[in-house]
């Protein structure tokens, strides 16, 4: 039986912060964790401030103690994609794999993929793993971690159970 994760989504847009563009890749994200049977305890939608991420990454993890949170956007090159750094600077411990799995998997379909800085990392009991910000790049990286997110939740929980695959 799977169990209920509560996740919270953050999609890092200057444009959709602005109302200028519809907030597509946390809908997509949201679609897919509801698939899951998971909830989503709160969405949001933050300008490319690394100031504001950081807040709210604290805020999810800290105070709603969510398990996983999800970012989508702030991942590439340009000089206003700060998700990383906020992200780096609040986690406590780097989960990497993360973040490997998903470029490794991209490159298989674009090599633009090897331009991601998305990173993954923990603070406390939750895991938050950054995303691309479209819909299509943040859909197709979920998939990716998905398999590893139920077993990875309940280890960073505190679960005893056995890491060895039957």
């Amino acid at each position: 039986m799977t169990k209920a994760y509560r996740v919270a989504i953050l999609t890092v847009s200057d444009k959709g912060s602005r109302g200028e563009r519809e907030d597509l890749s946390g809908s997509a994200l949201e679609e897919a964790v509801l698939a899951q049977g998971w909830s989503v305890a709160v969405r949001e939608l933050v300008p490319d401030e690394e100031e504001a991420i950081a807040a709210r990454l604290e805020h999810y993890c800290d105070e709603l103690g969510v398990d996983l949170v999800l970012t989508t956007g702030g991942t590439g090159l340009s000089p206003r994609d700060v998700t990383p750094e906020a992200t780096r600077r609040i986690i406590q411990r780097d989960a990497p794999g993360f973040a490997e799995a998903m470029r490794a998997a991209s490159l298989a379909k674009t090599p633009h993929a090897m331009l991601s800085r998305a990173v993954s990392g923990m603070r406390g009991s939750t895991l938050i793993v950054n995303l691309p910000g479209s819909p299509r790049g943040a859909r197709e990286n979920l998939e990716v971690i998905l398999p590893a997110l139920p077993h990875g939740l309940d280890k960073l929980r505190g679960d005893g159970g056995e890491c060895a695959v039957p």
